[in-house]
């Protein structure tokens, strides 16, 4: 065979698998791209409500609890650009597959563990594959949707992930009710099982052309970023000015710091610099922190009040934020098809009004005898908002640079949420313990109020920083823009 004919033959063969992949029908990719978000997003708030469970049954310190969520936090967190950086350079189809493969194979060693350091070990691990997973499946799904359906499957995707958000203390709930808490990590295994094949069948593969692989870049970044999010992890409990705390955050800016200045210089850089030069992107991940701080800082701590005022079992409480968590879901597709019209800087603001005006609502009713139905019109009216932020934010992001730079920018902002919501659970934290207590419920309502008045104000600055997001350009939305 020469030359031309063996080219000829892989061209044919390359079509003929494109070809294949355009077949499967637009609602698979969907599935195959929104199911394992589904599993790593409900794994990241499903032990919150077993935590008592844990202490008991693995005798388990204060200290081991908190690592219990911080293991998988820490994880997920630093290393989401690592994982889009990986798909880019090695093909995303392949590093999303890989990334469900270790999660579902961390389930299963937290699912046998039987010591606390065991199962700490094994939340680690499972935030290595999410944090591959995250990224890399909106990133997949963006390259598997045609233009006129984009804002729409995004929009499904991001209501997806209402649905993770709102079921898993449920889950939780329920499974340290009625099984036993190793099942919170055995249902992730017959997912992944079906995740996998559908992925490979169904989504085509993609990678950023002649992408490089910055491993300085990558280090700095995954290093600096454990660094923050240990020091804001720890500044409630151990005290914001706590030597442990001050050094760690000083180390993590000081790290974050040396990344910028080697992407400044970087041939092929891991996240190019150009997307802040785009006033989309830049007030979209102001947009992503302020209502990750805000609004998963209140819910931490209106989660707690549901099983204290009046006591509740978690699962009791967890069906009641349902009338929060469930709204985004039906609210967030509705969003997807409006962003094109409307423009995503228009609902997003819209959504931080009313999650701002939730959670204002709430605080000025909430008190130690409040019926649960004075808390259903409040919660409602916030996960609307919600709902009103999460496709938007994500049309925006990807629309601000180019579709072969959406894995960096989805994990830029990614990353970004994820950092906003461990600093708003923890500076939120802080304002209940100044104030309040869980001694009683009047002093978790006396720490509750203020603290959740934090909330309010930095909803209220994202929903101010949206308004200035300008409306994309129709058809030359996202084309050649974010790039150095």
């Amino acid at each position: 065979m020469t030359l031309s004919e063996d080219r000829s033959a892989t061209d044919s063969t390359a079509a003929a698998v494109a070809t294949s992949a355009r077949r499967a029908p637009l609602w698979l990719c969907i599935v195959a791209c929104s199911l394992p978000m589904f599993m790593v997003a409900l794994d990241n708030l499903v032990v919150s409500t077993a935590l008592h469970t844990l202490a008991l049954d693995l005798n388990a310190s204060t200290q081991a609890l908190q690592w219990f969520v911080n293991a998988y936090v820490l994880s997920f967190a630093c290393l989401l650009m690592t994982g889009a950086a990986l798909g880019d350079r090695f093909g995303r189809r392949l590093v999303f597959v890989i990334g469900i493969a270790v999660f579902t194979l961390a389930s299963i060693g937290c699912g046998l563990a039987d010591t606390s350091a065991q199962l700490i070990t094994f939340r680690a691990v499972q935030g290595f594959g999410a944090a591959a997973v995250m990224p890399l499946s909106l990133t997949l799904l963006s390259h598997a949707m045609p233009d006129k359906l984009r804002s729409l499957a995004l929009g499904l995707w991001s209501g997806v992930s209402g649905l993770a958000i709102a079921m898993g203390p449920v889950v939780g709930g329920a499974i340290v009710e009625g099984l036993d808490w190793h099942w919170m990590f055995w249902i992730n295994v017959p997912v992944g099982v079906i995740a996998i094949p559908l992925a490979l069948t169904t989504l085509r593969e993609s990678r950023l052309a002649e992408a490089g692989l910055d491993l300085l870049g990558m280090l700095l970044a995954a290093a600096g970023l454990l660094a923050v999010v240990w020091g804001i992890v720890h500044g409630e409990p151990d005290g914001w000015t706590s030597r442990g705390v001050l050094a760690a955050l000083a180390v993590g800016l000081m790290l974050l710091a040396l990344f910028v200045g080697w992407e400044r210089r970087a041939a092929q850089p891991m996240l190019p610099l150009g997307f802040y030069r785009v006033r989309s992107f830049s007030l979209a991940n102001v947009v992503s922190a302020s209502m990750y701080f805000g609004v998963f800082g209140s819910l931490f701590l209106l989660a707690q009040y549901l099983q204290i005022t009046p006591a509740r079992t978690p699962l009791e409480a967890g069906v009641r934020t349902l009338a929060w968590t469930l709204v985004p879901m039906f609210i967030a597709p509705v969003a997807g098809l409006l962003t094109d019209r409307v423009g995503g800087g228009r609902l997003m603001a819209l959504g931080l009004f009313l999650q701002a005006v939730g959670l204002g609502w709430i605080n000025l009713v909430a008190g130690v005898d409040t019926p649960y139905t004075d808390l259903v019109g409040p919660m409602i009216v916030a996960g609307a908002g919600m709902g009103f932020v999460f496709a938007p934010t994500a049309a925006v992001v990807l629309g601000s640079v180019r579709r072969d730079h959406a894995g960096k920018a989805s994990g830029a902002n990614t990353t970004v949420r994820e950092v906003g919501g461990a600093l708003g659970i923890a500076i939120l934290s802080t304002v209940f313990v100044t104030y309040g207590s869980t001694a009683t419920p009047q002093d978790f309502v006396d720490g509750l109020i203020p603290a959740v008045w934090v909330g309010v104000a930095v909803v209220a600055f994202g929903a101010i920083c949206a308004l200035g997001i300008p409306r994309p350009a129709g058809a030359d939305r996202g084309e050649g823009r974010g790039n150095e």
